[in-house]
């Protein structure tokens, strides 16, 4: 069958390329095409457009960069018809996805859906727009299907594809050694993966290491970044290790985290983080009145409590960050109370194979239309 992926950044393309392996192993001659990156093209995508020449972050952003959105999802579209999928499959990267699964729904090209946008943080009545011009919703956070519900939308939760990752992660045992590290005990400072958010977030982590002599400061770098971005650490003499996010985690024993998909990850490897993040005034001020949800981290959102401390824009700050950091990085109960509260989220995530489970029901989906038009 023929496939039509699109992803829209680094872990959309990182999961996209789990999907699609599983779908080769059900699919004898399965064909991708699409909008995404290198893992993706890894597992087989036809590259239409690159995710990274499409990015863009906050509203501030996205109203400047417009015209280039638009530029793509023109492009985008023609190649959908050209290609003539049997199924569209877009992952995550709401805002450009869903004015594309409404211009495929139109064209009558079914529209399956994973990891949908978070609808249900703002705008939540968006909820019906996925309904309408969506063939099918695969949630990965157990909350969704509840929300969903409130629709009148029965979708299944297939499970988180970060467990599909750990799952797959075997620790390098030299990890320490080939990265030249000290024998101090680490902490690891996640700054993000676009180029935006490592420019407004590492610095602020990098002004408290001074204040813990006693830690071996890592940052987890990557390398679709330019090398540059990163420079700030090598003048405090920080060393940033790419590419090794999960070994850096599984060695560390606290770590400061921006906001996204890392703070999860952070949780599943039982390492207490602080969570932050800081943007431009006015994307915070417009987000401020649009986003109806408790907290900002997955952590806390799965759990529906407040497992670790976030520090939001003004409470982002050096004097801060070393008052939280210093609660968690040394045994005791503050510690103690969150990795309490990891075992909630993990138990609430479950153990499904999220890629797996979504390639089956795809599939079976696409066999079924085919069966019923012969």
């Amino acid at each position: 069958m023929k496939y039509y992926l699109i992803a829209g950044e680094r872990s959309g393309d990182l999961h996209a390329s789990n999907l699609m392996d599983e779908l080769s192993r059900i699919d004898n001659q399965p064909i991708f095409r699409g909008m995404g990156g290198g893992y993706m093209a890894k597992a087989g995508l036809q590259i239409a457009a690159h995710y990274e020449e499409v990015a863009l972050m906050g509203f501030v952003e996205v109203l400047f960069g417009f015209r280039k959105v638009i530029r793509y999802l023109t492009l985008i579209k023609k190649d959908l018809l050209d290609f003539k999928p049997d199924a569209l499959i877009l992952i995550d990267y709401g805002g450009f996805n869903m004015k594309i699964a409404k211009y495929a729904s139109k064209m009558g090209i079914p529209v399956h859906y994973y990891i949908p946008p978070k609808v249900w943080a703002w705008n939540q009545r968006r909820a019906l727009i996925l309904k309408k011009y969506v063939t099918s919703l695969y949630t990965i956070l157990p909350f969704e299907p509840d929300f969903f519900s409130g629709y009148n939308w029965e979708v299944p939760y297939v499970g988180n594809p970060i467990c599909d990752e750990l799952a797959k992660f075997n620790p390098n045992p030299n990890f320490t050694q080939e990265n030249g590290l000290s024998h101090k005990p680490v902490i690891a400072l996640l700054p993000g993966s676009r180029k935006q958010e490592v420019a407004g977030m590492l610095s602020t982590m990098l002004g408290v290491v001074k204040q813990f002599p006693q830690w071996n400061f890592v940052v987890a770098g990557v390398d679709n970044l330019p090398a540059d971005i990163y420079q700030d650490a090598e003048r405090y003499g920080i060393q940033t290790v790419f590419n090794q996010t999960y070994d850096l985690l599984h060695v560390a024993q606290a770590a400061v985290v921006t906001s996204g998909t890392a703070t999860l990850e952070t949780a599943l490897f039982d390492v207490p983080q602080v969570v932050v993040y800081k943007t431009s005034p006015v994307t915070y001020q417009i987000a401020k009145h649009l986003v109806k949800i408790p907290f900002i981290s997955l952590v806390n959102l799965i759990a529906d409590r407040k497992v670790v401390r976030e520090l939001i824009q003004d409470a982002y700050h050096e004097n801060q960050l070393v008052k939280e950091l210093s609660q968690i990085a040394e045994e005791g109960l503050p510690r103690q109370a969150v990795l309490k509260g990891y075992a909630e989220v993990r138990k609430k995530i479950g153990n499904k194979k999220a890629s797996q489970e979504t390639a089956r029901l795809i599939f079976e989906s696409l066999s079924l239309t085919q069966n019923q038009a012969t």
